[in-house]
């Protein structure tokens, strides 16, 4: 279990950083001319997608608990790969 608590707590300041990097993100296209607002806008609300979808998945581990680790798992990992994967295409 403690293991399990661990590794929690490594996703969630995982996601605090995620979270604000795309609080950054968002500021930062605000700030943008009109093209390349539209066009970040998508990759940004895209960004959000995952983001919340990570939430969502963390929360299930949490409220889960330890013995519930081995069937989240798969589910958490998906959408923080996504998440991750939608981080760097937003910054090419």
């Amino acid at each position: 279990m403690e293991n399990t608590e661990g590794h929690v707590g490594k996703l969630e300041a995982q996601l605090k950083q995620w979270g604000a990097k795309l609080d950054h993100l968002v500021a930062k296209a605000e700030k943008a001319g009109a093209e390349v607002k539209i066009e970040r806008r998508k990759l940004i609300d895209d960004l959000k997608t995952k983001y919340q979808a990570a939430q969502t998945k963390l929360a299930e581990l949490k409220a889960a608990g330890g013995e519930k680790w081995e069937v989240l798992k798969t589910g958490v990992e998906s959408a923080w790969s996504e998440l991750e994967a939608a981080f760097k295409k937003l910054k090419n």
